[in-house]
């Protein structure tokens, strides 16, 4: 007998949050949102979810819930995400991304101990970064975490209080760690978005490194579609890489962005267009995850890059982002 999921999700109006809420609700599925609404968030995607009758929002940082409702899967996609931001100041970044979690997980342990209560399981987001660059072939699953920078150690650290919690208080958890997402909806202080955002204001695009670092690409609407592939699996207790096997060097992305905005790549767009006196401290030179594991359940990606960054690019010069 098929039974209707109801399924929290922190981070519900951020980026990749929105991506996974929307998925679930197109299922039927009941979702509890929650979001602490930072810069990077989009209330306005509330109008659109607000339409759903089995969905309901809560403003609050993960930090401070304390409470549950009774509930199959535990979404948690709240999270500070930039890695400059982390390299300036990390204080925001331990406290969402370690205190939140840690934060969570005593919420999953003590829904546990109710009178026939059964825990739900803890759907955590990782991220690609916390197994640190690789120069040849990728990383799997079960390689050892070397994060490079404040951001990818918060997540890393998250990673391993999860899986700690789970031994010693048998809570079940999914950990996905997922590649570059990119799409429409993504803050400005990421590189497709800001890209656009620099050609349109008529500013140098800042390159790390000469453009070099190779990164995948996978759409967030794929990351999404993983997503629901694992819980529908029933599948526990296991850690999944999402990334779809599509990489480029960060100065090829942005050509293509380029490419795209004005119509042609110009013989001087270096010159004209890119600023390369930027040089990210700890930058990894290139992410590469075996989404094997994943694969084997059926799924694959389904949104080939080149054939929508020219619309994703025309959204972003059209709707300018302060």
């Amino acid at each position: 007998m098929y039974m209707t999921k109801i399924v929290y999700i922190t981070g519900c109006l951020g980026f990749i949050g929105s991506y996974v809420t929307r998925e679930c609700l197109n299922k039927g599925w009941y979702v509890k949102g929650i979001d602490k609404i930072t810069y990077a968030a989009q209330p306005n995607l509330l109008e659109e979810f607000n339409k759903y009758e089995k969905f309901s929002f809560e403003q609050k940082d993960i930090c401070d819930l304390d409470r549950l409702i009774e509930c199959d899967y535990f979404i948690n996609t709240a999270a500070e995400s930039h890695v400059d931001n982390s390299i300036r100041k990390s204080e925001e970044f331990l406290h969402s991304n370690i205190n939140g979690v840690y934060n969570i997980l005593e919420l999953l342990k003590q829904y546990s101990k109710k009178e026939g209560g059964i825990c739900p399981v803890l759907l955590h987001f990782s991220t690609d970064e916390v197994y640190g660059d690789i120069d040849t072939g990728e990383h799997i699953e079960t390689d050892i975490l070397k994060p490079s920078n404040p951001y990818s150690a918060t997540k890393a650290a998250a990673d391993q209080l999860i899986l700690a919690w789970a031994r010693t208080y048998n809570i079940p958890y999914i950990i996905v760690r997922p590649t570059n997402n990119y799409g429409i909806g993504q803050y400005v202080e990421k590189l497709i978005p800001k890209t656009c955002k620099f050609l349109t204001v008529g500013r140098k695009i800042p390159l790390h490194n000469d453009g070099t670092p190779v990164r995948n690409w996978l759409h967030a609407n794929d990351t999404a579609k993983g997503v629901i592939k694992i819980i529908e699996s029933e599948i526990k207790n296991e850690i999944f890489n999402i990334a779809g096997g599509f990489e480029q060097s960060n100065i090829i992305t942005v050509e293509k962005i380029i490419s795209n905005y004005i119509g042609h790549l110009p013989g001087n767009y270096k010159e004209k267009y890119l600023d390369f006196s930027v040089q990210r401290p700890g930058q990894d030179i290139r992410y590469a995850l075996n989404d094997n594991k994943l694969r084997s359940l059926g799924w694959k990606p389904e949104v080939n890059f080149d054939s929508v960054i020219g619309k994703i690019v025309e959204y972003y010069k059209k709707n300018f982002i302060w």
